[in-house]
Protein backbone atom coordinates (compact mmCIF):
# COMPACT_ATOMS: atom_id res chain seq x y z
CA UNK A 1 0.00 0.00 0.00
CA UNK A 2 1.01 3.54 -0.11
CA UNK A 3 4.12 4.53 2.42
CA UNK A 4 1.34 7.46 3.81
CA UNK A 5 3.33 9.87 6.30
CA UNK A 6 2.01 8.27 9.89
CA UNK A 7 1.39 11.87 11.92
CA UNK A 8 0.82 11.22 15.86
CA UNK A 9 -1.69 13.52 17.10
CA UNK A 10 -0.75 15.01 20.22
CA UNK A 11 2.05 11.86 20.67
CA UNK A 12 0.26 8.98 22.01
CA UNK A 13 -2.15 9.86 23.55
CA UNK A 14 -3.88 6.76 24.93
CA UNK A 15 -0.62 5.69 26.58
CA UNK A 16 0.46 8.81 27.95
CA UNK A 17 -1.34 12.66 28.60
CA UNK A 18 -1.05 14.47 25.36
CA UNK A 19 1.39 16.89 24.15
CA UNK A 20 4.17 15.51 27.05
CA UNK A 21 7.43 14.68 25.98
CA UNK A 22 6.91 10.93 27.26
CA UNK A 23 3.95 11.11 24.99
CA UNK A 24 5.75 12.56 22.19
CA UNK A 25 8.44 10.20 22.78
CA UNK A 26 6.63 7.40 22.91
CA UNK A 27 4.95 8.24 19.66
CA UNK A 28 8.27 8.11 17.84
CA UNK A 29 8.97 4.49 19.09
CA UNK A 30 5.77 3.15 17.74
CA UNK A 31 6.75 4.30 14.21
CA UNK A 32 5.47 7.68 13.93
CA UNK A 33 7.50 9.75 11.03
CA UNK A 34 6.21 12.82 12.79
CA UNK A 35 4.23 14.22 15.98
CA UNK A 36 1.54 16.82 15.87
CA UNK A 37 1.98 19.17 18.83
CA UNK A 38 -0.31 22.25 19.77
CA UNK A 39 1.79 25.22 19.87
CA UNK A 40 0.35 28.52 22.12
CA UNK A 41 2.09 31.33 23.94
CA UNK A 42 1.94 32.35 27.85
CA UNK A 43 1.51 35.81 29.42
CA UNK A 44 5.21 35.96 28.93
CA UNK A 45 5.32 34.92 24.93
CA UNK A 46 6.57 31.59 25.71
CA UNK A 47 5.79 29.04 23.32
CA UNK A 48 4.40 26.18 25.26
CA UNK A 49 2.35 22.50 24.02
CA UNK A 50 -1.16 22.86 25.27
CA UNK A 51 -3.99 21.66 23.21
CA UNK A 52 -6.12 23.91 25.37
CA UNK A 53 -6.79 27.65 26.14
CA UNK A 54 -7.01 26.49 29.71
CA UNK A 55 -5.33 24.33 32.34
CA UNK A 56 -8.63 22.82 33.14
CA UNK A 57 -9.14 19.83 31.18
CA UNK A 58 -5.81 18.41 31.30
CA UNK A 59 -4.09 19.30 34.63
CA UNK A 60 -7.39 20.51 36.73
CA UNK A 61 -6.54 24.35 37.00
CA UNK A 62 -9.41 26.18 35.43
CA UNK A 63 -7.01 29.21 34.40
CA UNK A 64 -6.38 30.59 31.21
CA UNK A 65 -2.62 30.29 29.85
CA UNK A 66 -2.86 33.34 28.32
CA UNK A 67 -2.70 34.91 31.91
CA UNK A 68 -0.11 32.63 33.44
CA UNK A 69 3.50 33.16 32.71
CA UNK A 70 5.78 30.21 31.73
CA UNK A 71 7.14 29.87 35.37
CA UNK A 72 3.40 29.70 36.53
CA UNK A 73 2.81 26.71 34.14
CA UNK A 74 4.98 24.65 35.06
CA UNK A 75 4.40 24.93 38.93
CA UNK A 76 0.97 24.23 38.01
CA UNK A 77 2.10 21.62 36.16
CA UNK A 78 4.69 20.27 37.75
CA UNK A 79 6.68 20.68 34.41
CA UNK A 80 4.19 18.47 32.59
CA UNK A 81 2.96 21.13 29.74
CA UNK A 82 6.56 21.52 28.08
CA UNK A 83 8.26 24.71 25.90
CA UNK A 84 8.02 24.29 22.54
CA UNK A 85 11.83 24.23 23.04
CA UNK A 86 11.81 21.34 25.14
CA UNK A 87 10.02 19.47 22.76
CA UNK A 88 12.27 20.03 19.88
CA UNK A 89 14.57 18.75 21.72
CA UNK A 90 13.01 15.72 23.69
CA UNK A 91 12.03 14.65 19.34
CA UNK A 92 15.40 14.49 17.68
CA UNK A 93 15.46 14.78 14.00
CA UNK A 94 11.75 13.83 13.94
CA UNK A 95 9.60 15.77 12.01
CA UNK A 96 6.63 17.93 14.25
CA UNK A 97 3.77 19.90 12.77
CA UNK A 98 2.76 22.50 15.05
CA UNK A 99 -0.84 23.38 15.47
CA UNK A 100 -1.27 26.89 15.99
CA UNK A 101 -4.74 27.16 17.80
CA UNK A 102 -5.95 30.45 18.58
CA UNK A 103 -3.26 32.47 16.71
CA UNK A 104 -4.01 35.39 14.63
CA UNK A 105 -1.30 37.92 14.50
CA UNK A 106 2.33 37.85 13.25
CA UNK A 107 4.14 38.87 16.23
CA UNK A 108 2.91 36.20 18.06
CA UNK A 109 3.83 33.52 15.14
CA UNK A 110 7.24 35.51 15.20
CA UNK A 111 7.87 34.08 18.53
CA UNK A 112 6.89 30.40 17.56
CA UNK A 113 9.16 30.57 14.90
CA UNK A 114 12.24 32.45 16.42
CA UNK A 115 12.42 29.45 18.24
CA UNK A 116 12.11 26.94 16.12
CA UNK A 117 14.55 28.66 14.03
CA UNK A 118 17.38 29.18 17.74
CA UNK A 119 16.98 25.38 17.86
CA UNK A 120 18.08 24.23 14.19
CA UNK A 121 14.43 23.03 13.77
CA UNK A 122 13.37 24.86 10.99
CA UNK A 123 13.83 21.84 8.12
CA UNK A 124 11.74 19.39 10.19
CA UNK A 125 8.93 21.50 11.31
CA UNK A 126 5.72 22.37 9.32
CA UNK A 127 2.73 24.43 10.55
CA UNK A 128 -1.01 23.73 10.42
CA UNK A 129 -3.64 25.80 11.39
CA UNK A 130 -6.62 28.45 9.82
CA UNK A 131 -6.07 30.24 7.39
CA UNK A 132 -5.88 33.59 9.37
CA UNK A 133 -3.32 31.81 11.51
CA UNK A 134 -1.06 30.52 8.08
CA UNK A 135 -1.64 34.10 6.92
CA UNK A 136 0.78 34.99 10.26
CA UNK A 137 3.21 32.40 9.93
CA UNK A 138 3.70 33.27 5.97
CA UNK A 139 4.46 36.90 7.22
CA UNK A 140 6.78 35.44 10.19
CA UNK A 141 8.70 33.28 7.69
CA UNK A 142 8.18 33.40 4.19
CA UNK A 143 10.15 29.96 3.85
CA UNK A 144 8.13 28.16 6.60
CA UNK A 145 5.53 24.80 5.17
CA UNK A 146 2.48 24.96 5.69
CA UNK A 147 -0.65 22.37 5.90
CA UNK A 148 -3.30 24.99 5.47
CA UNK A 149 -6.46 23.30 7.78
CA UNK A 150 -9.51 22.64 5.58
CA UNK A 151 -12.99 21.71 7.97
CA UNK A 152 -15.32 22.61 4.78
CA UNK A 153 -15.66 21.33 1.59
CA UNK A 154 -15.58 25.09 0.09
CA UNK A 155 -12.46 24.98 -1.87
CA UNK A 156 -10.15 27.78 -0.49
CA UNK A 157 -10.09 30.96 -2.34
CA UNK A 158 -7.33 31.02 -5.13
CA UNK A 159 -5.87 34.60 -4.06
CA UNK A 160 -5.38 33.18 -0.62
CA UNK A 161 -3.80 30.20 -2.02
CA UNK A 162 -1.36 32.58 -3.80
CA UNK A 163 -0.66 34.45 -0.28
CA UNK A 164 -0.52 31.49 2.32
CA UNK A 165 1.66 28.93 -0.42
CA UNK A 166 0.59 26.44 1.50
CA UNK A 167 2.36 22.89 0.46
CA UNK A 168 -0.66 20.63 1.92
CA UNK A 169 -4.19 21.01 2.69
CA UNK A 170 -4.93 19.92 5.65
CA UNK A 171 -8.65 17.98 6.02
CA UNK A 172 -11.15 16.26 8.63
CA UNK A 173 -10.43 13.20 7.50
CA UNK A 174 -14.90 12.70 6.79
CA UNK A 175 -14.35 15.05 4.16
CA UNK A 176 -12.24 13.27 1.80
CA UNK A 177 -12.95 10.57 -1.18
CA UNK A 178 -11.21 10.22 -4.20
CA UNK A 179 -12.45 12.32 -6.45
CA UNK A 180 -11.36 15.79 -3.98
CA UNK A 181 -7.91 13.78 -3.40
CA UNK A 182 -7.21 13.72 -7.00
CA UNK A 183 -8.66 17.30 -7.70
CA UNK A 184 -6.34 18.82 -4.70
CA UNK A 185 -3.02 16.41 -6.42
CA UNK A 186 -4.16 18.24 -9.67
CA UNK A 187 -3.29 21.34 -8.45
CA UNK A 188 -0.09 20.44 -7.67
CA UNK A 189 -0.91 19.89 -3.50
CA UNK A 190 -0.32 17.84 -1.03
CA UNK A 191 -3.00 15.76 0.71
CA UNK A 192 -2.96 15.49 4.86
CA UNK A 193 -6.17 14.65 7.10
CA UNK A 194 -6.56 14.21 10.69
CA UNK A 195 -8.02 11.84 12.81
CA UNK A 196 -8.94 8.75 11.83
CA UNK A 197 -8.47 6.00 15.02
CA UNK A 198 -9.98 2.95 13.08
CA UNK A 199 -8.13 0.57 10.73
CA UNK A 200 -11.21 0.73 8.11
CA UNK A 201 -10.70 4.07 8.07
CA UNK A 202 -7.13 4.63 7.37
CA UNK A 203 -7.23 1.78 5.26
CA UNK A 204 -9.60 3.49 3.21
CA UNK A 205 -7.79 6.91 2.93
CA UNK A 206 -4.90 5.07 1.93
CA UNK A 207 -6.44 3.86 -0.64
CA UNK A 208 -7.75 6.87 -2.15
CA UNK A 209 -4.29 8.45 -2.37
CA UNK A 210 -3.89 10.56 0.67
CA UNK A 211 -0.49 11.60 2.10
CA UNK A 212 -0.46 11.82 5.49
CA UNK A 213 -2.73 11.21 7.98
CA UNK A 214 -2.69 12.26 11.45
CA UNK A 215 -4.28 9.74 14.32
CA UNK A 216 -3.90 8.83 17.73
CA UNK A 217 -3.49 5.51 17.21
CA UNK A 218 0.09 5.81 15.22
CA UNK A 219 1.04 2.20 16.12
CA UNK A 220 -2.31 1.17 14.26
CA UNK A 221 -1.82 3.51 11.06
CA UNK A 222 1.97 2.26 10.92
CA UNK A 223 0.36 -1.74 10.60
CA UNK A 224 -2.28 -0.62 8.46
CA UNK A 225 -0.09 0.69 5.69
CA UNK A 226 1.71 -2.32 5.43
CA UNK A 227 -0.89 -4.19 4.23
Amino acid sequence: MQNVTAVAHRGDPYRFRENTLDSLRSALTRGADAVEIDVRLTRDGVPVVLHDATLKRLWEHDRPLSALSADEVRELTGGGVPTLAEALTATGEARLMLDLPGLSDVRAARRIVDVVRERGAGERVYYTADARAMLAVRGADPAAEIALTRSTLAPPRAALLAVIKPRWLNFRFTLLDRELVAAVHRDGLLVSCWTPDTRRSMRRLIAMGVDSITTNRVDVLCRAREG
